[in-house]
């Protein structure tokens, strides 16, 4: 088991993180024993439920199936699991376990911090993409209308459990999709500031065959070196006041292809596949890097074959984009490529993007 730990100084909080190959039996006696007879409701996905449900074997009463897809983070689904939690009179000293992928980590943790002002979380991704990057740091929140992830929290969960296992029974696309959020954290190693040299680019060049077939050690040590990435940010910029800002590398342009798409026609992770695209692409254009570099970067992004997306009307991706929470009244924020793994932000005017 490789076990690993967030620490919030600002909230003096501290959360263990178990990376650990094990049967679900055994992740479900995990749980409880953290739990230590506390009542909880389980928010699951509806695949994970139809695979997994009877091993976890949860009981009804205490279980709320969340539907797949991005469309379910809305405050109709936020509305029902509070009134689950109320029906089972759940206190302040119970907890919400998330098991599934981002959208119920997101869904569960939202409803977990406003819930009588806050009660337990316990983080259980079972896709990859939840696994390497939104179980870990506390980012709650649904999806209005008007974009993603507008009305939301910061609340750091008490736990997290990572099975590398449960990837074995993904589907293939959202398996790439998680592996869009892998290459992210490879063109930001540097600026994470982890203080430790992890060299996550070499191991996706020379582990890519064992990745894309899943080998179980080799997700294991990925997930292992994402995850220490993530915790060095968030340590240092919990709020997203500074540091943390560097992890919305290609999520800009990314999340206004899942916009403009209705959040129907492509992932998560290949909307920012696309984005990262697009900033090396604007890099170039204001000589922040050179086209050595975007080209050894089109190579790492080759390897995993990632969909190809199309371009899409340029006022409206633009209006699209100044609706971002990370937006001014006038700019538009982007992370840009600056040198090999270095990020950083930049607010452009939508001129300077077109």
């Amino acid at each position: 088991m490789i076990n690993l730990s967030v620490n919030i100084k600002s909230e003096n909080k501290s959360y263990p993180i178990f990376i650990e190959s094990c049967t679900v039996s055994a992740l479900k006696e995990q749980i409880l024993s953290f739990l230590n007879g506390k009542n909880f409701l389980v928010v699951i996905s509806e695949k994970v439920e139809k695979l997994y449900g009877k091993e976890l074997g949860f009981d009804k009463s205490q279980k709320f199936v969340l539907k797949d897809g991005e469309k379910e983070k809305n405050f109709k689904n936020y509305k029902r699991i509070l009134e689950k939690a109320l029906k089972m009179k759940l206190t302040r000293n119970d907890a919400i376990v998330a098991i599934g992928g981002g959208v119920v980590g997101d869904m569960a943790g939202f409803a977990a911090s406003t819930y009588m002002r806050g009660i337990g979380y316990i983080q259980v991704p079972t896709t990859l993409l939840a696994c390497v990057d939104s179980s870990v740091g506390g980012k709650t929140a649904i999806d209005t209308n008007y974009g993603k992830n507008l009305v939301g929290s910061f609340y750091q969960p008490d736990a997290v459990f990572i099975n590398p296992g449960f990837l074995k029974t993904l589907d293939d696309r959202q398996f790439k999709s998680g592996l869009g959020e892998v290459v992210k954290y490879a063109f930001i190693e540097k600026s994470c500031r982890c203080g430790e040299d992890l060299n996550l680019t070499n191991f996706l060049s020379e582990k890519t065959s064992d990745i894309l077939n899943r080998d179980e050690k080799t997700l294991s040590k990925l997930i292992k070196i994402c995850v220490k990435l993530k915790i060095s940010v968030v340590e240092k910029d919990e709020t997203e006041s500074g540091l943390r800002k560097i992890l919305n590398f290609g999520h800009t342009y990314g999340h206004a292809i899942e916009k403009i798409t209705n959040y129907k026609k492509y992932t998560h992770g290949e909307a920012v596949v696309e984005g990262m695209k697009f900033s090396f692409n604007l890099a170039v254009k204001r000589n922040l890097i050179d086209k050595n570099y975007k080209f050894f970067a089109d190579d790492v992004i080759r390897k995993f074959n990632f969909r190809e997306i199309p371009l899409f009307n340029q006022e409206k991706m633009i209006e699209l984009m100044q609706m971002d929470k990370k937006a001014t009244s006038k700019h538009i924020v982007f992370i840009l490529p600056t040198d090999y793994s270095t990020v950083e932000e930049f607010a452009l005017l939508p001129d300077e993007i077109i």
